[in-house]
């Protein structure tokens, strides 16, 4: 094209031709004609050559310092064993009150850096079916994941997440986590952030006992709630996706610190990480962390209850001999009347501020109620009949 324009001009100064028949003969517009022979006079032939249209300068251009910072956060979020996508730097750039160029951009910088392995493609994300939680409270997913101290020994990470924000409710280590720690951390979840419409779990037995026709402590205290149970399909983990890629998340956070000894020193570790990933760290469904999430939005409470406040008490006893359990409440020693037939027999007992159910570990069923009378010194089970001790006088 720099050749046409130079013998179009050249035949004009030449006289062999006008403007306007260069024009008509060569189909470029008299305007343009124009600006090619001031070209010429000014700067002459190689003034015709093509020119780059990209203006002089660009406002959006990323400067040396941003680019630089993107490598960084790079380099330092992956040797903590945090997320380190365009996303979460994109945030972190923003919270230090920098303008971040478009995800696109930053992933384009970090493949410039060698700091992205290509990936095999994956599954589109418009193909997966996707559930969330309208609200913070409405689901709540628990689950727990193995782990190894530094000695090899196995232990167990008991985790439960807000499922509408991915809030971390609770993130506790055991030894192995059993139905009685399920119980002791949901009720101390809701003690602090209220009690949840439902829950999300599998069929581990620790969450349900419906395999064998029974109910075990976990399923106790939600019917007292009103609180509904979910359960994943057998065999299909997809059901409990938010929390399996939390475990995730959880154990590329742990790999990249020293390896804790203890179980106490591995819970401070969870501790720690608790913190970070509520906080410091913006989930990529939302762009924000999961703690902004968690507040910004109304809380769901059980079905037809307003948000309760209700303190549950739990304690595992056995029945004496004399088919009682002793129970102090409020500085005073009570006596529950549970019945001769069950002595010996392990139980838990569910307290809130008027009853006490008192439940069989080993069959999960209910071998008594008693109404709490703190004037009274013996509560009896509401459940039998009133009547004297066997040998009792007439």
């Amino acid at each position: 094209m720099s050749s046409k324009h130079k013998v179009v001009v050249l035949k004009i100064v030449a006289g062999e031709l006008s403007v306007t028949a260069a024009a008509a003969e060569h189909g470029i517009s008299r305007q343009y004609l124009h600006k090619l022979l001031a070209r010429y006079r000014d700067e002459g032939l190689d003034a015709l050559d093509p020119r780059s249209r990209a203006p002089h300068t660009s406002p959006h251009k990323v400067t040396d310092r941003i680019r630089d910072r993107i490598v960084h956060l790079r380099r330092t979020l992956t040797a903590a064993g945090a997320d380190a996508g365009p996303v979460t730097i994109a945030w972190h750039l923003r919270d230090e009150g920098l303008t971040p160029p478009s995800t696109s951009t930053i992933r384009r910088i970090l493949h410039h850096a060698g700091l992205i392995t290509p990936e095999p493609r994956k599954r589109p994300r418009s193909s997966y079916v996707r559930f969330e939680a309208a609200q913070p409270n409405e689901t709540w997913q628990s689950d727990f994941t193995h782990w190894r101290l530094a000695d090899g020994s196995d232990v167990e990470i008991l985790n439960w997440l807000d499922d509408h924000s991915r809030f971390l409710l609770s993130c506790t280590a055991h030894q192995p986590v059993t139905g009685r720690h399920v119980v002791t951390t949901f009720l101390a979840c809701i003690d602090t952030f209220g009690a949840p419409a439902s829950t999300l779990t599998d069929n581990g037995r620790v969450y349900t006992a419906r395999h064998s026709g029974a109910r075990n402590e976990f399923e106790y205290v939600l019917a007292a709630r009103g609180i509904h149970q979910k359960n994943g399909a057998p065999n299909h983990p997809q059901t409990q996706g938010k929390i399996e890629r939390f475990h995730q998340t959880l154990k590329q956070w742990l790999n990249a610190h020293p390896r804790a000894e203890t179980l106490t020193e591995l819970q401070h570790q969870l501790d720690t990480f608790h913190d970070y990933y509520n906080t410091r760290r913006p989930h990529r469904a939302r762009g924000t962390t999961p703690a902004t999430a968690y507040t910004k939005t109304p809380k769901a409470s059980p079905a037809g209850t307003e948000p309760d406040t209700t303190h549950y008490r739990i304690r595992y006893d056995h029945v004496g001999t004399n088919g009682k359990i002793s129970f102090r409440r409020a500085g005073r020693m009570h006596h529950l009347g549970v019945g001769a037939a069950h002595h010996g027999a392990p139980v838990l007992l569910i307290a809130d501020n008027t009853t006490i159910t008192v439940i069989h570990q080993h069959t999960g069923e209910i071998i008594a109620t008693n109404q709490i009378d703190p004037h009274k010194t013996y509560w009896r089970n509401t459940q039998k009949e009133p009547g004297r001790w066997p040998g009792s006088f007439s």
